[in-house]
């Protein structure tokens, strides 16, 4: 077995912060210690030292929320297992949780089998499943049951995108009651996708097709609404729920409102929320098709600030990515009507240290962004302490991180397989060095040294 000391960083788990050595044995951390410590001198006698000294020691991060070869020619998402966790992997992030879309009139068994066929053998880091619903009835009550079974414990739902995805609210309330019994989460889509419909049409018949008329047809107040509405519905149901890539401060407050009543309801961001705004998507010569997601992304100056108050005082529980990368001539599908371009922006590469920024401006403790690109993700899909954490018996998901070294974002350099970057020209103070899966190197100093295989289906237990 490989044996690997971390020595000379600071190590920072969500809980604290203390200089010591992490020690690795085989796939396992064995022990985080004190670097004059006896058990530490002879650990180092027979093991690999990297010396992370001026760096900080980190659990490897989690992206709950990716979706990789997703949707059907010709907007099939750019990103396959392989190529987008290579690129997380690159990024710091150890662990994806991708989405297992049913085929109209598939079930949601027949979309885990599909997508385990997908990803098995083609992971560079580990990976697991959310499954999307889309027709809901007794055998899908049933099959539910027996995907909790197989560690898969959470469903998203949306109360967008009526005709594809969009479900009721009686659906989407037996649905939460349902996995409230069975200890599963469910997790919403949240924007009022009829009301949005007759505001993209209108925008359309008006002759207003530019990619910032997606934006404007989404407001926010459509956004808040539908956060308060499966909040209500997962009251009365008894169940917690999990809104997916939060965009606005409306929003929040809805969140937070619901908590304070004592609504089992967290919330995850996303960095196309901390990051873009309006003036992104007027970017003349269709350059604003780049930045077209869904919730949009919105007014900087009120939405901004909001968000990162919400990760600094946990109205906002986690970042996720939303990673789903469309190239430009994907995006060109829909030149003459906003209705048209694919939504999604790449990302899964940047995170952790697009996070890092904000302890940087002082919006977040370097113990709150472990706490939301790892801890709290763990803790929330059924990986913790096996993952995001930094102790005996977890995972060896280690990054080494360097708070000296900036990275400037670039299509030029990144390792997504799409051919433009949301970020283009940001520059992050700090970046990766090294990533380890599992007590393997798999990222060092730029170089990918692991394999397209060596990422594990990850069964999870009932989140927290």
């Amino acid at each position: 077995m490989t044996r690997t000391a971390i020595t000379g960083g600071l190590v920072v788990n969500a809980s604290d912060s203390l200089r010591a050595a992490v020690l690795i044995d085989g796939e396992t951390i064995v022990a985080v210690a004190h670097e004059d410590s006896d058990l530490v001198r002879r650990f180092c006698e027979d093991a690999e030292v990297v010396d992370a000294t001026g760096k900080y020691v980190i659990p490897g991060g989690i992206d709950a929320h990716t979706h990789m070869e997703a949707g059907q020619d010709p907007t099939t998402s750019s990103d396959t297992f392989e190529t987008g966790t290579i690129a997380a992997a690159h990024g710091g992030t150890t662990t994806i949780l991708d989405f297992a879309a049913p085929l109209v009139g598939g079930s949601v068994l027949g979309a885990v089998e599909r997508y385990h066929d997908k990803a098995n053998g083609s992971c560079a880091v580990d990976y697991g499943f959310h499954v999307m619903t889309r027709d809901v009835d007794a055998t899908t009550f049933a099959e539910m049951s027996m995907l909790v079974d197989q560690g898969v414990t959470s469903f998203k739902m949306f109360t967008a995108y009526p005709g594809q995805w969009y479900s009721t609210d009686d659906t989407i309330f037996r649905v939460m009651r349902h996995a409230g019994e069975i200890g599963a989460l469910v997790m919403m889509h949240a924007e009022n996708g009829l009301v949005i419909d007759v505001l993209r049409d209108e925008a359309a018949l008006r002759g207003d097709t530019a990619p910032v008329w997606h934006s404007l047809t989404r407001p926010e107040a459509l956004e808040a609404e539908a956060v308060h509405r499966v909040a209500r519905l997962a009251e009365v149901a008894g169940a917690p729920v999990y809104i997916v890539h939060l965009s606005s401060a409306p929003a929040l407050e809805e969140v937070e409102r619901a908590r304070r009543r004592g609504v089992r309801i967290s919330a995850e961001t996303c960095p196309q929320y901390l990051f873009l705004g309006l003036e992104d998507l007027r970017k003349p010569d269709f350059v604003g098709s780049q930045f077209v997601c869904s919730p949009p992304v919105r007014h900087e100056a009120h939405n901004h600030h909001a968000l990162w108050r919400g990760l600094a005082t946990g109205g906002l529980a986690t970042v996720a990515t939303d990673h789903c990368p469309f190239c430009m001539h994907q995006k060109e599908l829909g030149l003459a009507d906003f209705r048209a371009i694919p939504n999604g922006v790449p990302g899964v590469e940047h995170r952790v240290e697009q996070i890092y920024e904000g302890v940087v401006q002082g919006h977040l403790t370097l113990n709150r962004w472990v706490e939301v690109c790892s801890t709290q993700v763990a803790k929330t899909f059924g990986l913790h302490p096996r993952k995001g954490l930094l102790a005996a018996g977890a995972d060896a998901d280690v990054v080494v991180f360097d708070p000296n070294r900036p990275r400037t974002i670039s299509a030029q350099t990144h390792h997504m397989n799409v051919d433009y970057s949301a970020y283009e020209g940001q520059t992050l103070p700090g970046s990766v060095v090294t990533t380890f899966l599992r007590g393997k190197k798999i990222v060092d100093d730029g170089q990918f040294c692991g394999t397209r295989s060596g990422g594990a289906f990850l069964k999870r237990s009932v989140g927290s």
